[in-house]
């Protein structure tokens, strides 16, 4: 029944396991050799493909060792697609972010094994860090599409989902680069949790008595 679904289904799923096995075989050859010590045609080798089949599913072998982590955004703006309607747009995004942490069948990056490693091989290499800056902006403009549906407004006219992604992401990618640089695998929902903290706490206190607010106006001059 339905003979003509099959064919594309079956290509689907052809073209799934060959990006899958590109991403394994180029994410298991940098982590043991270091990026610059890997090609592309070796991770098509690895993979039993051709360079031009690589072509196909990436732009770069930086782009295949850091295909795991794009399902990462994936399940957290899945986890904020789910959060109540009336909770606050960033309460929203911070616990969408510790349900992907705490889902035992996501297996966040503290829990899935060589991912510390290769976020912080990230850290080192300029052009591994500018691969997952990319990855990070294509998850956070779905996110402010979220957010902007939750509070029923247009982000082309509303700066208000924007500024609430870009706080949440920012929260996240300070909490990873403390986590890549304590070289403690199991403590990034730790920091995750301090990095949101500090969003809601003593970063918007009123400044000490006596310490001088910084002056945005223009023109303004010290006496």
């Amino acid at each position: 029944m339905y003979p003509e679904r099959k064919v594309p289904e079956r290509r689907s799923r052809k073209a799934r396991r060959t990006r899958g096995a590109l991403a394994q075989a180029a994410f298991e050859l940098v982590l043991d050799r270091g990026l610059r010590n890997v090609t592309v045609e070796e991770i098509a080798e690895r993979a039993d493909v051709d360079r031009r089949t690589f072509s196909r599913y990436f732009t770069s072998k930086e782009a295949a060792v850091l295909d795991s982590l794009r399902d990462d955004g994936d399940r957290i703006n899945e986890a904020l697609r789910a959060r109540p309607a009336d909770e606050p747009p960033l309460i929203a995004y911070r616990r969408a972010v510790f349900d992907w942490l705490e889902d035992p069948g996501a297996f966040a990056w503290h829990r899935r094994e060589r991912i510390f490693d290769l976020l912080v091989l990230a850290e080192r290499e300029p052009t591994l860090y500018a691969a997952f800056h990319h990855i990070r902006v294509d998850a956070q403009e779905d996110s402010v599409a979220i957010v902007a549906d939750r509070l029923g407004v247009d982000p082309r006219r509303d700066i208000r989902p924007a500024v609430t992604v870009a706080a949440g992401a920012g929260a996240l990618l300070a909490a990873q680069a403390a986590w890549a640089r304590a070289g403690q695998p199991g403590d990034l929902p730790r920091l995750i949790g301090q990095a949101f903290d500090a969003l809601a706490g003593e970063l918007l206190a009123q400044p000490p008595a006596g310490q001088a607010a910084h002056s945005t106006t223009e023109g303004s001059t010290g006496s």
